[in-house]
């Protein structure tokens, strides 16, 4: 009895001695990190600033978006980097003016230019810190092999390589002559797209691919970006769909979409990734008015796509992180698509392209530091190389420039274009977005000094990246990729 208890009283004191020299070293050792973030980039084609109902869409709902919205931070002066298809997702990727890299207006199909592989995308980033990277959508960035998504740091790749409307059913088919419109998978094309029909399931298959890459990545940081073809047109939507609104094919589009956005952030929250996720939501360019009915909205600001107005380049962005990013929050400060790449970068840990950017990091007024102003001015670029605006702050000061209107034309209707013109003569103005976002008004006259100092930094785009309008040339413009026909 005696040896019993003397052999516990050894073990007790060994216990307390062995706890005694741990307890100090436990101090010594960090606390586990973090995950690195996950990042869901929505990406809308053609999406109007006034087509979220949390934004005054009329006739449907965006249930999904307008909760969004209540759970992270509504930007109201976000802007597109051009108002045009490749070249504004050439910005978003890169995170440079699109201009500045050699990319305009829309690529066609088999066109020998596109994104040069000597660029860095936000994929090829987070790639090199183990992220899994996944887009499933519309690529238009080159629909070579040489440009597609998997030579750009994309692990996985499904969607249509450009617009859908660039197939044998467009309205000017005779004149364009475009081929049959393939899916893609990987590197390789799959099923043809050949009807309205087979487009109504380009957003179920894209949503079930993009829950697909969730579950498989559940236990590795992932960029999944989702840049969705629709509602652009030609607009379709799918059975379960058509015909629930009251706003026509485009609102039942609108729903399709809105509701592709609530299974995508359904699937994080039961993977339990919903709290180390940053979502972000918005548009390649504002609405194709001359579309009429199967056209979006502008949300009252003047013109819409192809076109340096806020119409064309003012576009919708939710972003959402709970706990990071302030819920019910409206943030009314310019801010740019080229701001995703760095501010994406910093919060995963990545570097930056080793080639000079555009964007610039908004982390800190992302997470509620309403005293920092990110960005201090953009360029409204168009065609090839032409400045056609600046703006700093609240103002914005547009060039003589020729450009596309749809004012003064009246627009289509059930899915054929209406009329337009491409060489509108627009005079030199000033206007104050603030109180006339509507840019009706202008003030050069009240403000000479406004005008003096906006000309001065249009004068410093000039000589970065040139002006086709006066015709010089920027010291810092890099090519686009290209291969031999």
């Amino acid at each position: 009895m005696t040896r019993t208890k003397n052999n516990l009283l050894r073990l007790s004191l060994y216990v307390l001695l062995i706890a005694g020299v741990w307890a100090p070293l436990s101090s010594w050792v960090s606390p586990p990190k973090a995950s690195p973030p996950n990042v869901v980039l929505f990406f809308i084609d053609d999406m109007g600033y006034g087509d979220l109902s949390c934004n005054g869409a009329a006739g449907y709902t965006t249930p999904n978006l307008d909760r969004m919205a209540a759970e992270g931070t509504r930007f109201t002066s976000f802007l597109a980097a051009q108002a045009v298809c490749s070249a504004s997702r050439a910005a978003l990727l890169t995170g440079c003016y699109p201009n500045r890299i050699g990319i305009f207006g829309a690529l066609g199909p088999g066109s020998p230019v596109g994104l040069n592989p000597e660029e860095e995308t936000i994929a090829e980033l987070l790639k090199e810190k183990g992220y899994a990277t996944g887009i499933f959508g519309k690529w238009h960035l080159g629909s070579r092999k040489e440009f597609l998504p998997l030579q750009h740091g994309f692990d996985e790749y499904y969607g249509v390589p450009y617009s859908h409307d660039m197939w044998p059913l467009h309205p000017n088919q005779a004149r364009a002559n475009y081929p049959p419109l393939h899916l893609i998978e990987g590197n390789t094309p799959g099923k043809e797209v050949k009807t309205l029909e087979d487009a109504s399931e380009l957003t179920p298959s894209i949503t079930e691919r993009a829950v697909g890459f969730i579950r498989k990545h559940k236990k590795q940081p992932f960029f999944l970006y989702v840049p969705h073809p629709l509602p652009h047109v030609p607009l379709a939507a799918s059975g379960r769909f058509r015909g629930k609104s009251s706003a026509g094919l485009l609102g039942d589009v609108m729903m399709e979409l809105d509701w592709s956005v609530g299974q995508i952030l359904q699937e994080l929250k039961q993977q339990g990734l919903d709290k180390n996720t940053i979502v972000i939501f918005t548009s390649d360019n504002g609405p194709w008015l001359n579309y009429g009915d199967h056209a979006g909205s502008a949300g009252g600001f003047r013109e819409g796509k192809g076109t340096s107005f806020e119409g064309g380049h003012r576009v919708p962005c939710i972003i959402r992180w709970p706990g990071v990013v302030p819920a019910g929050r409206v943030c009314n400060k310019l801010l740019t698509t080229m701001e995703i790449l760095p501010t994406v970068a910093k919060l995963c840990g990545a570097r930056l392209p080793k080639k000079a950017i555009d964007g610039v990091d908004m982390m800190a007024l992302l997470k509620g530091d309403d005293t920092v102003t990110p960005r201090d001015h953009f360029y409204y670029y168009y065609r090839q190389n032409s400045l056609e605006a600046v703006r700093k702050g609240d103002w914005k000061l547009v060039f003589a420039h020729p450009g596309r209107t749809y004012e003064g034309f009246l627009p289509g209707k059930d899915g054929q274009p209406g009329p337009n013109t491409e060489n509108h003569e627009f005079p030199m103005a000033l206007y104050n977005l603030r109180r006339d976002p509507g840019e009706r008004y202008d003030v050069r006259e009240q403000n000479p000094d406004i005008v003096t100092a906006l000309e001065k930094l249009a004068e410093e785009a000039r000589a970065d990246l040139g002006d086709d309008l006066q015709k010089r040339k920027g010291k810092n413009v890099r090519p686009a990729g290209r291969v031999e026909k």
